[in-house]
């Protein structure tokens, strides 16, 4: 970035190569990895399961 809200937050001149993202196709991705553990798939219920202990003590995810 070298420019945020229309002012420029970065020396002149200088050259940024900022991707916004990159989209890996579903049936490459074989695992997630969570600060709380390695999801599997399928990740419906995996993540689920993952996310549950969250919402339930209501930290982290609404």
């Amino acid at each position: 970035m070298t420019h945020f809200g229309g002012r420029r937050i970065a020396a002149r001149g200088v050259k940024v190569y900022a991707p916004a993202f990159d989209v890996t196709p579903a049936s490459l991705v074989s695992a997630i990895i969570t600060e709380r553990g390695i999801v599997r798939p399928p990740f419906t219920q995996s993540l689920a399961g993952v996310l549950r202990p969250l919402s339930a003590t209501g930290g982290g995810l609404p």
